[in-house]
């Protein structure tokens, strides 16, 4: 069986990034194609109070992974609540860079991986496998989950010019990089021609295996309703202030109670996870929508799924300036089977997702009044027992398994291809 060496820094026991699920279901599928991983992550301390168990114990027993020394610069090397900038670039987990590439040349060195995969969105990751490549010869494919640079990403000037830096050296040095979307795979071919060859597509997906455990849990129905009586529009993780900005969704709920057509009781709108709660917290009260808001904190994976699959419809939020990503979330929306609801660009590839598997029910996330019409809508369907936003296709081609298979069939072209070097420099 050959083997890859898999650099992810979001990886059980952190919990929060969908991330981790990436990497996560790869580890569990690979073996099945005839690829054993090996992990090499960061410690549990870089991670802090989003370092949760309830996933550590989904990591095959025969895995191998090591994790190396790694702090968080804004809370390890923070004085009165203050950090060097120095100390956070490329970013807060920088220190994780020296100690993974020893421990990585030492797992190359025992193990003899056949290929190097690294996931971004933490650049140190990318960094990381770019020092693992240069010193052992081996072919890397870079993962990227979301784009690194893109138009005023990152704000800082200094820092975008460096993550600028980093990214040329990756798409320079790697011999594959892919990409979760169609329009980040175009955005990156269109940057950097040369290169075109050998950048993919390998959409996120859901886990299969874990949806059935959910299922199959003792006393779980998912026919109970999440509050009877109450119809129940979830929105399940992170809600960012930047990219997935809810305030024209409260605007609009503001909107409908002043003229009358909605009024409390008539549903509820749960933010699971959200991260950022005291910003939900703050737009209920400006808006005077408290009534119809739930602000509920994290819970472990399979509840979550649990909680999906009991939801009277399911929210997805996604501005325009992250037209070229997909929550990875959606695709377990769509096997949890439960109604869509999208507050997202329609030129987008959230969209384009949507439409693919039949999902119109789709407002611009910037407008309030489409989003009132929308919303109009998806409560007159659930008052009516004939929801809007249901699936209407087969969603099994979105499963993590098949994602895996895919992976599986680039890492053994470039194993095929690239013949095993000798390791040169020290590790």
């Amino acid at each position: 069986m050959k083997r890859v060496l898999m650099v992810a820094f979001h990886f059980p026991p952190f919990s929060v990034s969908s991330g981790v699920q990436r990497t996560l279901r790869f580890v569990q599928h690979l073996p099945r194609c005839g690829w054993e991983p090996l992990v090499l992550s960061a410690s549990p301390l870089a991670y802090g109070a989003q370092a949760s168990e309830h996933l550590t114990k989904e990591i095959p027993a025969a895995t191998v992974v090591r994790r190396a020394f790694a702090l968080d610069s804004s809370r390890h090397l923070a004085l009165f609540g203050r950090y060097a900038g120095i100390t956070a670039r490329p970013d807060r987990y920088m220190s994780w860079y020296f100690d993974a590439v020893r421990v990585g040349m030492r797992m190359i060195r025992e193990y003899r991986p056949d290929v190097i995969w690294t996931t971004h969105p933490i650049p140190t990751a990318h960094r990381i496998g770019a020092a693992l490549q240069r010193r052992s010869g081996l072919p890397w494919v870079a993962d990227f989950r979301d784009p690194m640079v893109q138009d005023g990403y990152p704000e800082n000037a200094a820092m975008r010019g460096l993550w600028q830096h980093i990214e040329r050296n990756v798409i320079a040095q790697a011999s594959a990089c892919v990409f979760t979307t169609p329009s980040a795979a175009r955005l990156y071919r269109d940057r950097y021609p040369q290169a075109a060859d050998r950048m993919s597509v390998l959409e996120n997906g859901f886990d299969e295996e874990s949806f059935v455990a959910a299922e199959q849990a003792e006393g779980f129905d998912a026919a109970e309703p999440l509050q009877p009586g109450t119809p129940v529009l979830l929105h399940s993780g992170i809600v960012y202030p930047d990219l997935r900005d809810p305030t024209q969704l409260f605007v609009a709920l503001e909107r409908l109670q002043r003229d009358g057509r909605i009024r409390p009781g008539d549903f509820k709108l749960r933010f699971r996870a959200a991260i950022h709660e005291d910003l939900l917290r703050n737009l209920g009260r400006k808006h005077g929508v408290e009534p119809f808001i739930e602000i509920l904190p994290h819970v472990p994976y399979r509840a979550a799924m649990q909680e999906m699959l009991r939801a009277d419809g399911l929210l997805i939020l996604q501005g325009s300036n992250c037209n070229g990503q997909v929550p990875a979330k959606i695709y377990e929306y769509f096997r949890a089977g439960r109604p869509v609801v999208a507050l997202t660009d329609p030129a987008g590839d959230t969209a384009a997702v949507l439409q693919r598997v039949g999902v119109q029910t789709v407002a611009r996330l910037d407008d309030a009044a489409d989003i009132a019409a929308l919303l109009l809508r998806v409560l007159d369907g659930l008052r009516g027992g004939t929801p809007v936003g249901g699936v209407a296709s087969s969603v099994h081609e979105h499963s993590r398994r098949g994602r895996a298979a895919l992976l599986a069939q680039l890492l053994e072209s470039l194993a095929v291809t690239q013949a095993r070097p000798a390791l040169t420099g020290n590790g």
